[in-house]
């Protein structure tokens, strides 16, 4: 369940109320005259289920109150009303694959930006990577993958693709291409230090590694695991799952393939460059084309859910 917070200008306060009261996914409405003050209006107030929070976020937003006033929602952890329980029963679907897209949206949008927070922890994931495949050690592989914040823009990536926000997706690609160029270069610089002060050298990376080969050679398993990734990703982030995200980030290997091209590059091993390029590659465009699929499919079945209520509704009307 969502609470919601609406600044509303006197002469629509009506219309707002009217629609959160006529919606059955609202409970617990209350207006409050003349309290806003910035911006001035009034404040209205509700508690609205999941399933049906899209729908009245759009309608809200088709009357226009964001223009002068404003919409705030939080998540409500815990609700004890039988109001609320016979406001989850009449809402179709179930809360726990309800999809809010403003919510995504917003969410996913922060995750474009790039910030210094952001650069150090690529920078950092990727040079703990490196060292984790000159070692051959998987537990510093699986560190990184986990530090590794790339998974946000390739997220808001494909909100923004299946939602035509040209802007957004222009500063997703942004933050993924100069934040992996900005990783690969302090990692180059960074094992070409630790060769200096002789903590590892070429051979270390010429050797067999039998744990974490496969970071440079790409198969038909590197696509299967990247979609898989995508979809698991795209579903923890919209279901509010984020446990299952942790494990999304460790099954994919986007900062380590960067990584071992970044090494192989510091040693002039180009072959394996090459192999860590195209695994890089592979991850990113899977994870986004399932990601986009699994939003779509999402999309097409609350539509779905949206048309087949109208329809209960039209024949209950008779």
């Amino acid at each position: 369940m969502l609470h919601l917070r609406v600044i509303a200008p006197p002469e629509q306060s009506s219309a707002v109320a009217d629609l959160l009261g006529a919606d059955p996914g609202v409970t617990h409405l209350a207006v409050l005259p003349g309290v806003a003050r910035q911006p001035s209006g009034d404040l209205i107030l509700c508690d609205v289920v999941r399933e049906r929070a899209d729908a009245v976020l759009d309608g809200l937003q088709r009357l226009g109150v964001e223009a002068r006033g404003g919409i705030a929602a939080d998540d409500v952890e815990m609700t004890l009303s039988n109001a609320a329980d016979r406001a989850a029963e009449a809402a179709p679907g179930s809360g726990a694959d309800a999809v809010v897209w403003d919510e995504v949206a917003a969410k996913t949008g922060e995750q474009t930006e790039l910030s210094g927070t952001y650069l150090v922890l690529i920078v950092v994931a990727t040079m703990i990577a490196g060292i984790g495949v000159l070692l051959d050690q998987p537990i510093l592989i699986v560190g990184a993958m986990v530090v590794g914040p790339e998974f946000g823009p390739l997220a808001a990536l494909c909100v923004a693709l299946l939602r035509r926000k040209p802007a957004i997706v222009g500063r997703s690609v942004q933050a993924l291409t100069v934040g992996f160029l900005a990783a690969m270069l302090a990692t180059v610089l960074s094992t070409w230090a630790l060769t200096a002060t002789g903590l590892v050298n070429r051979d270390m990376l010429l050797a067999d590694r039998p744990l974490t080969d496969f970071i440079w050679r790409p198969d038909a398993l590197s696509w299967v695991v990247g979609l898989l990734a995508g979809v698991a990703g795209m579903l923890s982030l919209t279901s509010k799952k984020s446990g299952s995200l942790v494990g999304v980030l460790i099954s994919v290997t986007t900062v380590p393939a960067a990584a071992n091209v970044a090494v192989a590059v510091a040693y002039g091993v180009w072959h394996e460059a090459a192999g860590s390029a195209l695994q890089l590659m592979i991850n990113l465009c899977a994870i986004v084309l399932a990601g986009l699929a699994t939003l779509s499919a999402q999309q097409l079945w609350w539509r779905h859910v949206a048309r087949r209520t109208r329809l209960r509704k039209r024949v209950a009307g008779r």
